[in-house]
């Protein structure tokens, strides 16, 4: 008795590269669709608008100040970020800083160099510890390279109570 094996031309095997080749294309676009954008983040999708005659809540150069949205976390009280200083948030991977008093922004902590965690703010500028590169603490631009691109900011909102969280 002789025993068949499949060959490339039968539907199983026509079936079964259906299936990986699907799996792969789904793959491929759950990458690429995480990976998206020049500073490697994933892109968030537009906040929706307001209501005409609602306030505006507080984004990172905003002025007004409201409850953080359902669930969000607070990552700092406004009170523990020196004005004309920061403070990094290690663990968020985050940079908070109050240019001018009452004015909040937020940065990734991570080093546009080469990817490094900035590891302080002082006498204006957001320092990486691993080549020297400085931002500035108003709009996370490069002050001293060798980095040449300024630090993704962070949309925030400050509320009434003090809370920063993001937006």
């Amino acid at each position: 008795m002789t025993e068949s094996t499949p060959t490339s031309d039968t539907p199983r095997s026509a079936a079964r590269r259906t299936v990986l080749a699907a799996g792969a294309v789904a793959l491929a676009g759950g990458t690429l669709a995480a990976c998206g954008g020049d500073d490697g983040e994933a892109k968030k999708p537009a906040a929706p608008e307001q209501p005409a005659g609602s306030p505006a809540p507080q984004s990172s150069s905003g002025s007004s100040a409201e409850s953080p949205a359902a669930g969000a976390e607070v990552l700092i009280k406004s009170s523990e970020v020196p004005v004309g200083g920061g403070t990094v948030l290690k663990d968020q991977k985050l940079v908070v800083t109050q240019p001018t008093a009452g004015s909040f922004r937020c940065f990734s902590a991570v080093c546009t160099h080469q990817g490094c965690l900035v590891d302080k703010v002082a006498d204006g500028t957001i320092d990486c510890p691993c080549h020297g590169s400085t931002f500035k603490v108003a709009d996370g631009a490069v002050a001293k390279g060798p980095a040449t691109r300024p630090l993704p900011e962070k949309k925030i909102i400050v509320a009434a109570d003090g809370g920063i969280s993001l937006a």
